[in-house]
């Protein structure tokens, strides 16, 4: 090979290894200018920058006139970097040792806290520090060490509304009742402010433009009224202590826009300690417990038979002198009664007059009016966790079902559905929606969005059968029947009392115990309210009752009366002087 060729071989061998090697470069400049061009950026970015995140203000909750019963008050907290501690293993102890002074807390506590962080750049060292401690750690300019602004979430009420408000977490986010179910509304938007930092990450100037602000929450205004509800719980845990009872419920709704004043479900909890509170405590027992609500339901049931003229107003029925042993139904009480109106049967609760109802209905009506009544349905009520009841479909009726139905047995309910059916008695007829929350409303008081849904939705009674049944049978209830401890002297009560066995999961009643209730309202003409309590498990070997007319019916009086002075529906200068022991 002569030498030229043997040239041009080896400058072919060189170009041809030097190529590739060349064009991989290119490649990789191109790469490093195109394709990674934003993860060196943020990478640039976060060595040059500090950014600190803004937490916004959680919105107010506030009841119907104004008073606050959740607001977020603003903490500031100890923080520390670890990873700008981790190359200098002993500044983690100048850190601990100067930390331990300043926030008085144990030095060793500190070192686990940073050297456990799983987050290198952020571990939080001590919450809601004091202003002296702030001011301490601001001056102290140790490494790593930091002041951070957060929100405390604070309940004036306590316990009170606790079922309704329900309670935020750690990281500020509702959990459960209102909080959790308007958490967007409440919640707000997070900011940033960013600053340019030297090597040790120390700032030293910041980039306005880049930072944003934070958007704080809007506010709830709720249908609620503390004062009422203070009415309701005060009455109900005098009674549950009374009667050593398991647990109690008690609403008042305003029938004409299903709005609720009051919902207290015992026993309560305090929002600040959830973490320690038993789970059952926190269960609101009025939209997650469905129950047989016996002889409550009569009037309902009742007011369907009269919608449908299955029978009339004047309509007898023979109550069989206390036991039908057709279909095995008494009497609460072993009482003996005879002939029976409809409203007589009402009156004297009579489980066998209303058997007679509801095969003269037919299960077909019976079905149909209670679905127009919303049971097995929730009510839409603006709270997570309600539960639908339970009406079977007609295909699961047995023979007996017709019979037992009319006196609130074979069917489950929640406390909000019974409340809201006994609304539709009141205003005449027409569904309503029950619902907490009046309106959203911004930080300047402006009205974002107004809650409150369209008042008496459809029409589910006749007019006459609604007035008749709260004006003429369940007045009579209260005047001359098992609601007479529900009377008030200055103003007509209307209602209807309920002691309901307790079915077991396996079949049968629990013999031993009962849900003691009264469902009614004031004044009889036109209902301002209607108030609903039941009482689960009195106890019974108190030898004191246990029955809805001896238990409940004084709690829904009380609370009417409490309530309507409040109102100003009663003058209370016209109530009764109070009795007077005499010795």
């Amino acid at each position: 090979m002569s030498t030229i060729r043997r040239e041009r071989w080896m400058l072919g061998l060189l170009l041809a290894a030097i190529l590739p090697a060349f064009g991989g470069l290119v490649w990789r400049l191109f790469d490093l200018q195109y394709y990674q061009k934003e993860t060196f950026d943020r990478t640039s970015q976060h060595q040059q920058n500090l950014v600190v995140k803004e937490k916004p203000r959680r919105g107010l909750i506030l009841d119907n006139r104004g008073r606050v019963l959740a607001a977020s008050v603003k903490t500031w907290d100890a923080i520390v970097e670890p990873r700008r501690l981790k190359d200098y293993p002993d500044q983690i102890q100048v850190v601990a040792s100067s930390l331990r002074d300043i926030l008085n807390m144990p030095g060793y506590e500190v070192c686990r806290l940073i050297e456990e962080s799983r987050n290198p750049g952020y571990v939080k060292i001590k919450t809601q520090i004091s202003p002296g401690e702030r001011q301490l750690l601001s001056r102290s300019r140790l490494v790593g060490v930091g002041v951070e602004a957060d929100w405390d979430r604070n309940y004036p009420a306590g316990a009170l509304t606790s079922h309704l408000l329900g309670f935020v977490g750690v990281e500020n986010v509702g959990l459960s009742g209102l909080e959790m179910q308007y958490e967007q509304t409440l919640a707000g938007q997070a900011g940033q402010q960013v600053f340019v930092v030297d090597v040790d990450r120390n700032p030293i100037g910041s980039r306005p433009l880049e930072g944003t602000d934070a958007n704080d929450g809007n506010n709830l205004v709720l249908t609620i009224d503390s004062v009422i509800q203070r009415f309701v719980r005060e009455a109900l845990q005098k009674k549950v202590a009374e009667y050593q009872a398991e647990s109690a419920v008690g609403m008042v709704m305003d029938p004409w826009t299903g709005a609720v004043l009051a919902m207290v479900s015992l026993p309560d909890f305090d929002p600040a300690a959830f973490s320690s509170t038993p789970q059952d405590r926190m269960r609101n027992r009025i939209v997650t417990d469905s129950y047989e609500p016996g002889s409550i339901f009569k009037p309902i049931v009742a007011a369907i038979a009269l919608d449908t003229g299955a029978v009339g107003y004047n309509s007898k029925f023979d109550c069989e002198n206390g036991y039908w042993g057709r279909y095995r139904i008494g009497e609460f009480g072993n009482h003996q009664y005879g002939i029976f109106s409809v409203r007589e049967i009402l009156i004297h609760s009579s489980n066998i007059g209303m058997a007679k109802i509801g095969l003269k209905m037919g299960q077909k009506n019976l079905y149909n009016g209670l679905k127009l009544f919303g049971f097995s349905e929730k009510t839409g009520i603006d709270l997570a966790g309600e539960e639908t009841g339970l009406l079977r479909p007609l295909s699961k009726w047995s023979g007996w079902s017709v019979t037992r139905i009319p006196f609130g047995h074979e069917i489950s309910v929640t406390g909000i559905q019974i409340c809201r059916a006994y609304c539709v008695l009141a205003n005449g007829g027409y569904m309503v929606k029950p619902h907490l929350v009046r309106a959203i409303v911004d930080n300047q008081g402006n009205i974002i969005e107004n809650k409150q849904p369209p008042i008496r939705t459809c029409y589910v009674l006749k007019t006459e059968a609604a007035e008749w049944m709260v004006q003429k049978a369940l007045t009579g209830v209260v005047n001359e029947g098992t609601g007479d401890l529900a009377k008030m002297e200055n103003i007509q009560v209307w209602g209807k009392t309920g002691t309901a066995n307790i079915a077991l999961p396996g079949g049968g009643y629990d013999t031993s115990n009962y849900v003691s209730s009264f469902v009614g309202g004031a004044p009889a003409e036109k209902p301002a309210v209607v108030v609903m309590v039941s009482i689960r498990k009195p106890n019974r070997t108190l030898g004191k009752g246990y029955s809805g007319g001896r238990v409940a019916a004084p709690v829904a009086r009380e609370i009417l009366e409490n309530t309507l002075t409040y109102m100003g529906v009663i003058n209370p200068d016209e109530l009764p002087a109070p009795q007077v022991a005499q010795r």
